[in-house]
């Protein structure tokens, strides 16, 4: 992918590694649009961030969506790439869940459906452009689930599917696509103390890298850190070896 010069959509681009990736690609020189629900943190980053757009988005909502392209393509004819950087991660106790499901429905609808909805809703306009990308934003628990996230887990390797059969059914056009696969993150996403949860990668440090790797790798169809391999790899040393990572993995984590 090209790191400079293109007009961006970046879906939860008001925090977390949205926001990261957001600002990073603006100070390449790219023209970056940030969208999510919280218009306030929206404003709170264009302000930092001269330059840079931000539109509301309602991803859990599929006529919104196409409403939201529509406008989109309008105000910003030379739009050619996103990343799809919403994203809820709720924990969930399949032993004492509600009747109604509640969180495991509304994960489903912001991280998948709102990815395949958006896609969808941008790809004619994408064709028509010289260059464009594809970028979805997976997670290693794709690969190594986190068994207290089941729903968020099956979310992201739902995604990590369907960009690969996006990836090639695009493969002879002017597309890209491209899957960011972050670690666990100094982020806001399970709440406030993960960001100083030392067992998390530094956001700093996981930008810095990222972006190394977008520089250096244009061709790249993953973008993985080095801290995220042994999990995303993990199955590749057999099922026996599989089990006990994945069982000292979620030790680990549940244990603090």
């Amino acid at each position: 992918m090209n790191t400079t010069g293109n007009t961006i959509l970046i879906t939860g681009g008001g925090s977390g590694i949205g926001r990261g990736l957001a600002e990073a690609f603006h100070k390449l020189g790219n023209h970056v649009i940030i969208a999510g629900r919280r218009k306030q943190l929206l404003d709170e980053t264009v302000a930092a961030n001269p330059g840079m757009s931000s539109a509301v988005l309602d991803i859990d909502n599929a006529a919104s969506i196409r409403a939201f392209a529509a406008k989109l393509i309008t105000d910003f004819p030379t739009l050619n790439a996103v990343i799809h950087s919403a994203g809820i991660m709720r924990f969930e106790n399949l032993l004492a869940q509600p009747e109604d499901l509640v969180d495991a429905e509304a994960i489903v609808t912001t991280n998948l459906l709102g990815t395949i909805r958006l896609t969808a809703a941008l790809l004619p306009h994408f064709q028509k452009q010289p260059h464009a990308a594809i970028l979805t934003v997976t997670s290693i628990l794709a690969f190594l689930p986190l068994a207290m996230a089941p729903t968020y887990n099956a979310t992201k390797a739902a995604i990590h599917s369907y960009t690969e059969s996006l990836r090639h059914q695009l493969k002879s056009t002017n597309i890209q696509v491209l899957e960011i696969i972050p670690p666990y993150v100094q982020t806001e996403l399970t709440g406030s103390h993960q960001v100083s949860d030392p067992r998390a990668m530094p956001l700093a440090d996981y930008l810095n890298e990222t972006m190394q790797i977008f520089k250096t790798q244009p061709n790249a169809t993953e973008i993985l850190v080095e801290r995220g391999k042994p999990m995303r790899f993990a199955q590749q040393n057999g099922p026996e070896k599989y089990a006990a990572f994945f069982i000292q993995f979620n030790d680990a984590m549940s244990s603090h």
